[in-house]
């Protein structure tokens, strides 16, 4: 039953969050989803995320990612540079990635409140499959493995951020390299492990902030994921941020057909994912602690208990100064 439950599991992520990982929270870090995000925030910021996703369901999701980033050049923030390590695990198969990522931030003004930012991401993921894991139908079948077999595959993302102290937009095209056929991932004799790769995505993201009252503000956002095969990912966010230091709000994710794909085999399959609740508080100026929690509007409901997230983040101002505040992007 559990590995039934998987493999459902399986189908409902492939039809509707295609295979490559996302966040709830991700608009708290957006160097996970546009590598031209890095030195946003200009003062080095360290952000740790952990992701228990479909709980209750064995050999769900499981993911954690650790970044930093910052700008090189302190007087110009011309060069914006971040690291990011990424550990995702789902069943038998787990996927371990280390990133490189550059943005060139051109200023738009006097002040450089307005920026256009190009990003270029390099790094190398290593796929891996534990056979001793898998619940074999057939225990002869010739194709099955018993041991833990690896890949390593190199990659590149490229991204473009524009952001004004009001609004932000951006344009990013990621694992531009990892659905290559060109690459073989383990030695088998057939030709069905290229699915356990991430597949190329592009992501659309924007948000605004407005002011409400003195002391309340609201930050929507919006997310758009695609691998321009199958139905597209919507992240739709809103968020209040009160005195600055406390933000609380939800966020509804669905998927819509992509333009021109026959999206006749997913009907079975709700088109709604989840709607998530959101906080996040600044316990100082320079140290906030964010949790979500993600229920499931599917058939999937009724199997697990829901996906949690926690992220933790840390700002280094830099010597003589305090942090730049407030970076609500």
């Amino acid at each position: 039953m559990a590995l039934f439950a998987l493999i459902m599991a399986g189908m409902v992520s492939h039809s509707i969050a295609q295979q490559n990982i996302q966040f709830t929270q991700y608009m708290f870090n957006m160097l996970s989803v546009n590598p031209a995000y890095a030195g946003y925030k200009e003062n080095w910021n360290l952000q740790a995320t952990s992701r228990l996703q479909w709980q209750g369901l064995e050999g769900a999701p499981q993911t954690s990612q650790l970044s930093v980033d910052g700008v090189a050049d302190e007087d110009a923030k011309r060069m914006g540079l971040g690291l990011q390590f990424t550990n995702d695990k789902l069943g038998a198969q787990s996927a371990t990635s280390l990133y490189a990522n550059y943005s060139y931030r051109l200023p738009l003004d006097e002040y450089g409140a307005n920026r256009l930012c190009l990003g270029l991401a390099a790094g190398v993921t290593q796929y891996g499959i534990d056979g001793s894991v898998l619940e074999a139908v057939n225990s002869d079948d010739p194709d099955l493995i018993s041991d833990k077999l690896y890949s390593y595959i190199p990659d590149l993302r490229f991204g473009v951020f524009y952001n004004t102290p009001t609004w932000y937009a951006g344009l990013s095209f990621m694992d531009l390299l990892s659905g290559s056929k060109s690459n073989s991932i383990f030695n088998w004799q057939i030709d069905s492990t290229e699915n356990i790769m991430r597949k190329p995505h592009y992501y659309f993201i924007t948000g605004a902030i407005f002011d409400i009252s003195r002391d309340v503000k609201l930050r929507p956002s919006l997310l758009v994921k695609s691998d321009m095969k199958g139905p597209t990912s919507w992240d739709l966010s809103a968020l209040f941020i009160i005195q600055n230091r406390f933000w609380v709000g939800a966020s509804y994710r669905t998927a819509a057909p992509e333009l021109g794909i026959n999206t006749t085999g997913t009907t079975s399959l709700s088109k709604t994912n989840s709607i998530s609740g959101i906080v996040q508080f600044y316990v100082t100026e320079s140290f906030c602690v964010g949790y979500s929690y993600d229920l499931t509007i599917s058939k999937l409901s009724s199997v697990q208990n829901g996906t949690h997230e926690i992220t933790i983040g840390w700002t280094f101002p830099r010597k003589y100064q305090r942090v730049l505040s407030p970076r609500f992007f």
